[in-house]
């Protein structure tokens, strides 16, 4: 069967291909993501099914082209990379190489087959280094219980028909999908925090206090005076003339007596109490809706 390079197959392809066009998508390992190369080009049948990737290996080996068939793939456009499933980039280094100026007839495309229909696929290095006679059928092994059967597939070169082998040419996209749809949601949770500190104490300040205390004081009045019967003869022995008779009289006085006290003035009590409120949050959440994308297709949904 003849194989076309994707563009010559179909020069608008672009505009008639569903999804992103892969040519220039990196590929990968699936094991450990390691790169591989670059897919350069696409190879396509006379119906215009994918058959193989040209992955150019320039990433490891200068120049060096091999084919990856599109059963072995797997196509991540989210991160926009292709996987080689069960390879290894030692395994695609020992691929036969793809050389555009020779023809790409049924002797090229069985030794490309044969490799992959290695058992040792995906675990051990690829040897490449014999072509597979396109004449004998290639032998598998499988195991059942405690004994090894051998089975033989043939393969006709002449009538070979890539659904022979979908292992290596049917998309591993399954005829039912599931597409899981996602979207955000806030959730509010609570969580306590310390926000400040109230400290209550005591500071002494003084001011200056004044008081009003009554007070008495004695002091002396000396009164002379005239009595009425001034110049009135006293009887003989009244008049007792004394030197040196002294009346004595005592003063006093009070003074202010201040002292101070320490009286109860009020209590502060200290406590606290506990306010209710809501707080109102917004932020902006995604949610995926489904795109079908189906012209004049009839499609049912449930």
């Amino acid at each position: 069967m003849v194989l076309y390079k994707l563009e010559d197959f179909d020069p608008d392809y672009r505009d008639t291909i569903q999804g992103d066009d892969i040519k220039g998508l990196g590929v990968y390992t699936e094991s450990n993501n390691e790169k591989i190369g670059t897919v350069n080009d696409v190879l396509v049948d006379d119906d215009g099914h994918f058959r193989y990737l040209i992955v150019d290996l320039g990433f490891w080996i200068f120049g060096k082209k091999v084919l990856l068939p599109v059963g072995r793939t797997r196509i991540d456009h989210g991160t926009d990379r292709v996987y080689a499933v069960g390879m290894t980039r030692e395994q695609a280094e020992n691929l036969p190489e793809f050389n555009e100026r020779l023809n790409l007839d049924q002797d090229y495309e069985e030794r490309v087959r044969g490799v992959y229909r290695q058992p040792t696929y995906g675990t051990q290095p690829l040897d490449t280094s014999t072509p597979l006679d396109t004449s004998t059928p290639v032998e598998t092994s499988r195991t059942t219980d405690t004994r090894t059967t051998t089975s033989t597939p043939a393969f006709n070169r002449d009538t070979y028909k890539y659904e022979q082998e979908p292992s290596l040419y049917q998309l591993d996209e399954p005829h039912h999908q599931t597409l899981r749809l996602y979207e955000e949601r806030l959730i509010a949770n609570k969580r306590r925090q310390k926000t400040g500190e109230v400290a209550v104490g005591k500071r002494v300040e003084t001011e200056t206090a004044r008081v009003a205390v009554p007070v008495e004081r004695e002091r002396v009045v000396i009164e002379r005076v005239t009595p009425e019967d001034a110049g009135k003869v006293v009887p003989p022995g009244e008049a007792n003339f004394r030197e040196g008779e002294v009346a004595r009289v005592e003063i006093h006085e009070e003074t202010p007596d201040i002292r101070k006290e320490a009286v109860l003035r009020e209590e502060v009590r200290v406590k606290k109490i506990v306010e209710q409120d809501t707080v109102q949050a917004e932020d902006t959440i995604r949610r995926e809706e489904l795109d079908v994308n189906a012209p004049n297709l009839p499609i049912e949904e449930r």
